[in-house]
C-alpha cells in the first residue's frame, strides 16, 4: 500500500488533481460575444435540478494519511496543524469546524462547497443582509480512490483529465449519504424530470418559473438567484443555466431585431 506524505507530495500536482472542473453552460456559449445559442445539453435520461448558489468555489481535501487541506477553487490555503491559514474569503475560518469533524476515508477524498454571504462577490446581499454571516452548501463529493498513480501524471496530462470529465464524483444517493453523515446541507434540490426544454426561451421560462428567489436565504433573505445546476443521477453529465446568461441573450436579440 503506497504511503502518503504530505511534506513530500507534488503539491501543485495535488492542488490540479482535486480543483473543481469547469462546468459547461446548458446552452452553448458564443465565444465571439457571450450570447446563448440553441444548441444544449443532451441528458440520456432523468435530469435533477439544483439551484446555483452564488459564492466562492471551496474544497476540503482530506487526505490517505488522515490530515487534510482547505483550500478556494484555485489554490490550497491550509493544512491541518497549520499555525497560520491564508484569510481569503473567510473560507478556512468557515470551513475548518467540518473539517475537523470529517472523518478520513484512508484514500483522497474531497468535499466541494459553495461558501456564501458575508462580503463574498456582489451577490452576498441576495443572501443575508449581515456581512459578518456565512452560509455554506455541498454540491459534489470527490472519491479518488488510486491517487497515487494520478499523483504521478504530469500537470497537463491531469488539467486534460479533470476538464474531460475524469474525477469520479460521487453519485447523487452517495453524495446523499455522505451529506448526511458529514451533517452539512446540500444545494437545495429543486425537481427531476425526464425532460428539459430544448430551446433558449423555453429555458429562460423554466428558469423564472422553478427558482423565482434563491433558497439559501441566511436571515429571512429572498434575493435573487444565479441560476440552476442539471446533473444526470450518477454525475457523469452536468450543465448549469444562468439567469444572467438568458437574460443577455434576450436582451441582445432584442437590440438586434
Amino acid at each position: 500500500m503506497t504511503r502518503f506524505d504530505l511534506r513530500t507530495a507534488d503539491l501543485r500536482a495535488l492542488n490540479s488533481l482535486t480543483k473543481y472542473p469547469s462546468i459547461p453552460t446548458y446552452h452553448e456559449l458564443d465565444p465571439r460575444d457571450g450570447r446563448l445559442l440553441e444548441s444544449a445539453t443532451a441528458f440520456p435520461g432523468d435530469v435533477i435540478a439544483t439551484e446555483k448558489v452564488d459564492g466562492t468555489n471551496s474544497r476540503i481535501v482530506l487526505l490517505p494519511d488522515g490530515g487534510y487541506l482547505i483550500g478556494s477553487r484555485e489554490e490550497f490555503l491550509h493544512a491541518r496543524g497549520d499555525v497560520v491559514a491564508n484569510p481569503a474569503l473567510g473560507i478556512v475560518e468557515q470551513l475548518r469546524p467540518l473539517a475537523e469533524r470529517l472523518a478520513s476515508p484512508g484514500s483522497l477524498r474531497v468535499y466541494y462547497l459553495e461558501l456564501y454571504g458575508g462580503r463574498i462577490g456582489g451577490a452576498a446581499r441576495q443572501y443575508t443582509a449581515d456581512p459578518a454571516r456565512f452560509g455554506h452548501r455541498l454540491f459534489d463529493v470527490l472519491l479518488l480512490d488510486d491517487w497515487a498513480a494520478a499523483l504521478t501524471w504530469t500537470r497537463p496530462a491531469i488539467s486534460a483529465w479533470r476538464e474531460s470529465g475524469g474525477q469520479p464524483f460521487a453519485t447523487e444517493e452517495r453524495l446523499a449519504a455522505l451529506a448526511q453523515a458529514a451533517g452539512v446541507e446540500l444545494t437545495p434540490r429543486l425537481f427531476r424530470t425526464g425532460a428539459l426544454p430544448g430551446s433558449i426561451a423555453g429555458m429562460r421560462a423554466l428558469l423564472a418559473e422553478r427558482l423565482p428567489e434563491t433558497l439559501v436565504g441566511l436571515d429571512g433573505a429572498k434575493g435573487r438567484a444565479e441560476g440552476i445546476v442539471f446533473r444526470a443521477p450518477d454525475r457523469t453529465v452536468i450543465a448549469k443555466a444562468r439567469f444572467q446568461d438568458y437574460a443577455r441573450t434576450a436582451k441582445r436579440r432584442a437590440t438586434a431585431g
